[in-house]
């Protein structure tokens, strides 16, 4: 991911009991689940739909680095970054955090592809999505 990034969407996220594992922390697929929430929010509030026909975002890569367990009960911040976007694609970055608190507790990051639901292939991201990301 490119240095340069952009803070996109921030969104608060309950953290449920089923949330955590045999361990008594969160689970660590949950916070892919986190991230998921952070991105779909941040599409739909600039107009784009999950729907899979037409053309639509979709993740080639994700990771997580986990670095303080969180648990329940509380509220989970997701902040949501974009690097710089290429024709189809754009680098996202995400920092989870308990409302309120300066700690962070996990890092992730993904790849959206914009991609043509019938044919499968890459297409150009829409200008209302690039207006949105970093120049």
């Amino acid at each position: 991911m490119q240095n340069q990034r952009k803070l996109v969407h921030t969104c608060l996220i309950p953290i449920r009991w089923g949330d955590m594992d045999a361990y008594g922390h969160v689970n660590n697929t949950v916070y892919f689940r986190y991230m998921e929430q952070a991105r779909v929010e941040f599409l739909e509030r600039l107009g784009f739909r999950i729907m899979p026909h037409g053309s639509a975002p979709v993740i080639i890569n994700a990771s997580c680095t986990f670095q303080v367990p969180l648990n329940y009960p509380g509220v989970v911040e997701v902040r949501m970054y974009c690097g710089h976007p290429g024709r189809s694609s754009v680098p996202t970055h995400y920092e989870i955090s308990l409302q309120g608190s300066p700690t962070i507790h996990a890092t992730g990051d993904s790849k959206i592809v914009w991609m043509d639901v019938a044919s499968g292939k890459s297409v150009p991201i829409p200008e209302t999505l690039r207006a949105e990301l970093p120049a």
